[in-house]
C-alpha cells in the first residue's frame, strides 16, 4: 500500500466518526457550511504568522545619556558624600586601633633561658644503689631512664663514676670509666639513651670521692688542676652537658679554679653547666662562691641550716635572693643527700612544694620523689640508700636497712596513686617546667602570720601562682597581706586551689584567700589570672 492511500484511509476514519461525535448542527436541518471544499470534518487548520511579535528589549541608556545624568549637580554631591564618608570611616579605624595598640598592656620580652633553668635535675650519686642492684652497671642504668623521664626533670647528675685510687693521685684517671661500672663505651651509649629521652647528662668529676680529701693534697693542686682540665675536654668532646664538683670549700683558691673550669665549659657551648657544690651553710663563703663565675649552679646546706625554722623561712630565702640579684639560683639542702636526712617525714611534701616554687633550679636526689630514708648501721657513717623500686628491693644487695619494705614506700606502690608523694612530685615537676610564672616569673614575699612562708609568682600577663607555707605544726589561719605587693601583683579575694600537701582538700575550687586555715604542715598552691 502507498503512503498516499494510507493518508487517504485515516481521513475516512476521521470523516466516519460516529454520530454522538459528530459536532452539533445550528439549526435543526440545516447543513453547516464548510469553510472550504478542501477542509474535512475533524481537521483544524491553525496560521502561525511567519515572525512571533518582537519582545521588547531594554537596551539600556546611551554613552551620551550616562555622561550627562552622571554630571548632573545631584549626582555630583552624592558621589562626594559617600567619599568622604569612606575615608572618614578608615581614617576612624586606623585611630582606633592606633589607640588600642597603645592603651592595650605591653607584653614583657621573654628571657633567654638555658636548658637547666627550665625544669629540676637529679641526683643519681651512686648507681648501684640506685638500681638496686650490687654489681649495677651503666648498662643498667639505661633501662631506668624511662622511669627518670617519667619524673619530667632536665637532667641527671650522674657519679662519679671515673677510676679513682683511694688519695693516690698518680692511679686516678679522670677520663676513665672505673671497670666496677662498665667502660667508656657503656658511658656513650649511656649519653645516646639519655639524648633521644630529652635527658641531659651532668658528670661528677669530684677527683678523689673514695678519698679523705676530695682534692688530694693541698701540695697537688696544680697537678690536679691539670688534669680536671684535660678531662673537661675530654668528657664535652664525647657529649656530656655539663659537670659536677662537690666539696669545693676544701679546694685552694676555690673561685679561681671554678672561673677556669667554667670558662673551658662554656667555651665549648653556652648549653654546657657547671654545677660547684659545698658543705658551708654561711651566706657570705656562699656568695664568694657563686660570684666567682656566670652561669655556676651552687649547692649547699643553706636551707637545712640550723636557722632555717618556721620564723625564720622567710628572711632567709629573701635575703639569699637579695644576695644574688641577678645570679641564678638552684634550691637544694645538700650537696649529696636526701631530703629526709634534713627534714621530718611530715615535711617532706611542704619541702618538694617549696623548692619546685621557688625562683631557681631544684635539685633532688633519687629517692626524694617517694620519700626514701637513709639507712646507716651504728657506728658506721650513712651509705647511699637502696631504690625502693619495689617490696624486693633489698634482696638484690647486702647495704643496710628494714628487710621488711611497706609497699606504699616504693616506687611500685606510689605510682599512679593520687596523692602519694610521687604523684605530687610528677605534678610539681610538670607544673614548674612549663608555667611562666614558676619559670622564670617575678617573686614577691607576703606576710601572712607566725609560722607562715607565702609568695606570689608571677610573670606579665601569664598565670599567677600564690604559696602559703606553714611550717609549723599546729592549725593557724593565714591573713594574706598584699600591702607590700606592686599593683602588678595584687591578690585576687578568690583564687583556685591547684593541690595541697595534705588529704582532705578539694583541689581545683575557689576559696577566699582571707578565709584561709592551715592545717599543721600544710601547702597550698593556688592559680590566678592576671588582671590587666
Amino acid at each position: 500500500m502507498s503512503q498516499d492511500t494510507e493518508v487517504d484511509m485515516k481521513e475516512v476514519e476521521l470523516n466516519e466518526l460516529e454520530p454522538e461525535k459528530q459536532p452539533m448542527n445550528a439549526a435543526s436541518g440545516t447543513t453547516v457550511a464548510a469553510a472550504s471544499d478542501a477542509e474535512k470534518n475533524g481537521l483544524v487548520k491553525i496560521k502561525v504568522p511567519d515572525n512571533e511579535a518582537e519582545e521588547a528589549k531594554f537596551t539600556g541608556l546611551s554613552k551620551e545619556e550616562l555622561l550627562k545624568v552622571a554630571g548632573s549637580p545631584s549626582w555630583v554631591r552624592t558621589r562626594w558624600v559617600l567619599l568622604v564618608l569612606f575615608w572618614l570611616g578608615w581614617l576612624g579605624m586606623l585611630a582606633g586601633a592606633v589607640v588600642i595598640i597603645v592603651q592595650a598592656p605591653r607584653c614583657r620580652q621573654l628571657p633567654t633561658q638555658r636548658w637547666w633553668q627550665k625544669g629540676a635535675l637529679y641526683r643519681i650519686g651512686d648507681i648501684q644503689a640506685f638500681q638496686a642492684q650490687e654489681a649495677g652497671k651503666l648498662t643498667g642504668l639505661t633501662e631506668h631512664l624511662d622511669y627518670v623521664s617519667t619524673l619530667k626533670v632536665k637532667g641527671i647528675v650522674l657519679g662519679p663514676v671515673h677510676n679513682n685510687q683511694k688519695d693516690d693521685l698518680a692511679e686516678t684517671n679522670l677520663q676513665q670509666i672505673d671497670p666496677a661500672f662498665g667502660s667508656n663505651k657503656d658511658f656513650e651509649s649511656l649519653l645516646q639513651s639519655a639524648k633521644k629521652k630529652s635527658i641531659r647528662v651532668i658528670l661528677d668529676l669530684t677527683p678523689n670521692y673514695r678519698g679523705q680529701n676530695s682534692w688530694f693534697l693541698p701540695t697537688q693542686v696544680d697537678t690536679v688542676d691539670t688534669q680536671m682540665q684535660a678531662a673537661l675536654k675530654f668528657w664535652l668532646e664525647a657529649g656530656v652537658d655539663g659537670f659536677q664538683i662537690r666539696y669545693v670549700e676544701n679546694l685552694t683558691n676555690a673561685s679561681t679554679y671554678l672561673a677556669k673550669w667554667q670558662n673551658i665549659t662554656q667555651n665549648f657551648g653556652e648549653d654546657r653547666l657547671l654545677i660547684a657544690g659545698t658543705d658551708s651553710s654561711d651566706l657570705q663563703q656562699i656568695l664568694k662562691l657563686l660570684n666567682s663565675t656566670e652561669d655556676l649552679l651552687l649547692t649547699s646546706p643553706y636551707l637545712s641550716s640550723a636557722g632555717f625554722t618556721k620564723e625564720h623561712a622567710k628572711p632567709l630565702v629573701t635575703e639569699y635572693l637579695n644576695a644574688a640579684g641577678n645570679h641564678w639560683c638552684s634550691w637544694s639542702l645538700s650537696q649529696a643527700g636526701l631530703l629526709t636526712s634534713f627534714v621530718p617525714a611530715s615535711l617532706l611534701r611542704l619541702y618538694q612544694l617549696l623548692l619546685f616554687t621557688l625562683p631557681g633550679t631544684p635539685i633532688f636526689s633519687y629517692g626524694d620523689e617517694i620519700g626514701l630514708e637513709a639507712a646507716a648501721l651504728p657506728g658506721q657513717p650513712t651509705e647511699a640508700p637502696v631504690m625502693l623500686w619495689n617490696e624486693s628491693s633489698f634482696l638484690n644487695t647486702s647495704r643496710p636497712g628494714s628487710g621488711s619494705v611497706s609497699a606504699d614506700m616504693t616506687v611500685k606502690g606510689q605510682d599512679g596513686i593520687p596523692g602519694s608523694l610521687l604523684s605530687l612530685f610528677r605534678q610539681l615537676s610538670g607544673l614548674r617546667s612549663k608555667e611562666r610564672a614558676l619559670l622564670h616569673g617575678d617573686f614577691h614575699a607576703l606576710s601572712s602570720g607566725t609560722g607562715l612562708f607565702s609568695y606570689v609568682r608571677q610573670w606579665d600577663q601569664n598565670n599567677r601562682f600564690l604559696v602559703v607555707l606553714n611550717f609549723g605544726n599546729v592549725r593557724v589561719p593565714a591573713t594574706l597581706e598584699a600591702d607590700s605587693l606592686p599593683s602588678s601583683a595584687s591578690l585576687p579575694a578568690k583564687a583556685e586551689l591547684l593541690l595541697s600537701t595534705e588529704p582532705g582538700r578539694k583541689e581545683g575550687v575557689s576559696l577566699e584567700l582571707q578565709q584561709l586555715n592551715l592545717e599543721p604542715n600544710e601547702g597550698l598552691l593556688f592559680s590566678f589570672p592576671s588582671v590587666a
